[in-house]
């Protein structure tokens, strides 16, 4: 699933073709036929392209928004003038076209036209934790959130939870686990404030250079790493599936206690 950087760099690349202008609006997607987008959204520029987690809007005039939750099969693209789609036309779910190039959401699950008061109160969305990525973080709701949960949770699933932190996925809940020296199936209640702010702080870094410059090989040293050395006390990296949806955790048991 695209994770809270992903999902901030998708914005930065679309900004620059839609904001301030008008775009054509296609929606291809039998799903979204009898909608109505392109007569509803007729004339009306766009005001804001913006993300919360792994959430992302497109603002219009007149108080409406576009909604957009890519889960995992999703994805956005964002193209000049001729460039060519990295997925099929058939993929496309939404088109907005501008005379700077082309928006499309390809085989995105969430896709709904809302008005700014909804996006405001809608129970989904008014939930949402605070975004990892945001310009200052707000460290005491992310512990305010924390401390709410069952304190029997291993910190690698409550992390998971984006009603307690906007944004993390399972490839920065490892790293984030890993940089603290933080064992993902320790419970949280057994977890400090201080190492809990550790691993938030731990992933901030490479999440918004990823979300600037797109997620690059770098980013990653313990992740997908099972049976290599560790880089920092050369144990091997185990692997295993945690919390309901079994995802995959990558860890040092050598270096993370």
């Amino acid at each position: 699933m695209p994770e809270g950087d992903t999902i901030h760099h998708a914005a930065r690349r679309i900004r620059p073709l839609v904001e301030g202008r008008v775009p054509q609006i296609a929606h291809p997607s039998p799903r979204l036929r009898g909608e109505r987008w392109p007569e509803r959204l007729a004339g009306r520029a766009v005001t804001a392209v913006d993300a919360h987690g792994k959430h992302l809007f497109v603002h219009f005039d007149g108080d409406l928004a576009i909604h957009s939750h890519l889960r995992m099969t999703g994805s956005w693209g964002a193209y000049r003038d001729g460039q060519r789609w990295r997925r099929a036309r058939g993929r496309a779910w939404l088109v907005l076209r501008t005379d700077a190039g082309e928006v499309v959401q390809f085989d995105g699950p969430v896709l709904e036209l809302l008005t700014e008061s909804r996006t405001r109160f809608d129970r989904r969305l008014a939930m949402l934790g605070p975004d990892i990525l945001a310009a200052e973080l707000d460290e005491a709701g992310f512990l305010r959130r924390l401390r709410a949960d069952d304190p029997a949770r291993p910190i690698g699933d409550a992390l998971l939870d984006q009603r307690t932190i906007a944004g993390i996925g399972n490839l920065w809940k490892c790293e984030g686990c890993f940089a603290a020296r933080v064992d993902p199936w320790r419970p949280t209640g057994r977890v400090s404030d201080a190492e809990a702010l550790a691993i938030v702080h731990g992933a901030r870094p490479g999440m918004q250079q990823s979300a600037r410059d797109g997620m690059q090989d770098r980013h990653r040293v313990v992740y997908a790493g099972a049976g290599r050395p560790c880089p920092r006390c050369g144990a091997p990296v185990r692997s295993a599936g945690q919390g309901d949806d079994n995802r995959i955790t990558y860890w040092c048991a050598g270096c993370q206690r």
